[in-house]
């Protein structure tokens, strides 16, 4: 689904690489999280998968980056567009309706979807993302969680083969946030959606992703399963990612002889974790 091959870029005027060396490869179907503290190119990486970069954003490309088959430097973000959906982090800027349905039907009727099929992507979209009832609202009087659903719902309607979103919890409290993610996990595994999402929330990522990417400076520091990626904990705190407790529960365990299990990545696994420690099994 995606293929980043030796993908270096440079922000017109900036005096150093916002991506440096990228090579990467998401498959479809994958379902995968990245981490990193700002400014570490989390955003300018999700803006080189959409094709924002470097349609949008001048500067020095050097490399390729081909999604769903196509050169994202050679394919017009309306080409683009048909295979990935995007959720950026400024919402006001991303809507261009004043009213809820609305938001969802410019999408659909650009993409010349049939007018039968519309009233049902409309009613699914808004039902996955839980805001029904917000059909017939306008845009102003919503708050900014309930717009980052109306823009996930828009995407959601258009139905493309991948989805990427750049902090999509941002504004939201942590039942929200957790419903997100559960749609998000429906995407992918009901629907086979390709998922890309940038989460400062590495617990939630965690529990949810199937990968876990980690940057550093532009660069890929960490790329892997989420267990073995949380392994490295030392590293991780070195650049600014703060691991999940329950993994610096399992650190203390290992360190006092404890535990040698694999490390855990979510409540579940901590559950298990400490059961076995105190032999409760």
């Amino acid at each position: 689904m995606i293929c980043i091959r030796d993908l270096y870029f440079q922000y017109k005027n900036s005096d150093r690489y916002a991506l440096k060396d990228i090579n990467l490869e998401i498959g479809e179907g994958e379902f995968v999280g990245v981490i990193g503290s700002s400014g570490s190119g989390k955003t300018t990486l999700t803006c080189v998968i959409n094709g924002v970069v470097p349609h949008y954003y001048e500067g020095d490309f050097y490399g390729s980056a081909v999604v769903g088959g196509l050169d994202t430097v050679t394919a017009t973000p309306a080409q683009l567009s048909h295979v990935v959906g995007s959720v950026f982090q400024d919402i006001d800027g991303q809507m261009v309706a004043s009213v809820v349905e609305d938001e969802l039907l410019f999408g659909l009727e650009n993409f010349g979807v049939p007018r039968a099929e519309i009233a049902a992507r409309i009613e699914d979209a808004l039902q996955t993302v839980g805001i029904p009832e917000l059909r017939y609202r306008t845009i102003f009087s919503l708050s900014g969680g309930q717009k980052q659903k109306v823009a996930i719902a828009a995407i959601i309607a258009l139905r493309p083969r991948l989805i990427v979103l750049d902090e999509p919890t941002g504004e939201l409290d942590p039942r929200s946030s957790r419903m997100i993610f559960d749609m998000l996990r429906r995407l992918n595994r009901e629907y086979g959606m390709t998922v890309v999402v940038v989460e400062q929330k590495i617990m939630l990522l965690c529990e949810y992703v199937n990968r876990l990417l980690v940057m550093d400076e532009g660069a890929v520091l960490f790329d892997g399963d989420v267990h073995q990626v949380l392994e490295n904990t030392e590293d991780l705190r070195r650049v600014g990612v703060n691991v999940p407790r329950v993994t610096t529960l399992a650190n203390i365990l290992r360190g006092r002889g404890l535990y040698e299990g694999p490390q855990p990545a979510n409540l579940n696994e901590a559950e298990q974790m400490v059961r076995g420690v105190l032999r409760l099994d």
